[in-house]
């Protein structure tokens, strides 16, 4: 790492703390020719591999504009898009590889947005897994019934009488 104020070539660590949303490093250096201290943070990069077999970096925000079309006209603010990609982000760096697929975003995606909202949870599935007919649409709704019953059978911890 290069000094800032001297171009020194090399410069020694004084300090690394994991930043509070954990993706990146802050490091404290000391230049060892003129003293002076500097800071630094680091993040790991991610990578997206298209269908096409181009990369590009990952981006938050093309999450965000991806699920903001699903969710035109539904009770989802700009909070909880910012949030739902954060929790995708975390998702795709906690698998530990550089690169992604696209098509593993799309998959990564699904989960938090059927938390966040069914009929845009629909919506992004029917056309992320290309559905072709009425019946698509009808076994994922059978889907999503079939997890709502069984997690209204399944006592929460706050009510253990319940069930």
């Amino acid at each position: 790492m290069h000094c800032p104020f001297c171009r020194h070539p090399d410069s020694r660590v004084v300090d690394s703390r994991t930043s509070d949303d954990g993706a990146s490093i802050r490091r404290r250096r000391q230049c060892p020719s003129c003293n002076r201290r500097f800071t630094t943070v680091e993040t790991a990069s991610l990578s997206v591999v298209k269908r096409s077999g181009a990369t590009e970096p990952f981006s938050r925000e093309k999450i965000a504009t991806g699920v903001r079309k699903a969710c035109q006209g539904r009770p989802v603010s700009e909070d909880d898009l910012a949030l739902l990609a954060q929790k995708v982000e975390e998702t795709l760096r906690s698998a530990g590889s550089a690169e992604i697929d696209a098509y593993e975003i799309g998959l990564a995606i699904l989960g938090p947005l059927r938390d966040l909202d069914e009929v845009a949870y629909l919506r992004f599935a029917s056309v992320y897994q290309a559905f072709d007919s009425l019946d698509d649409f009808e076994s994922a709704i059978a889907v999503l019934r079939a997890e709502r019953e069984d997690a209204e059978r399944t006592p929460s911890p706050e009510e253990p009488g319940r069930g």
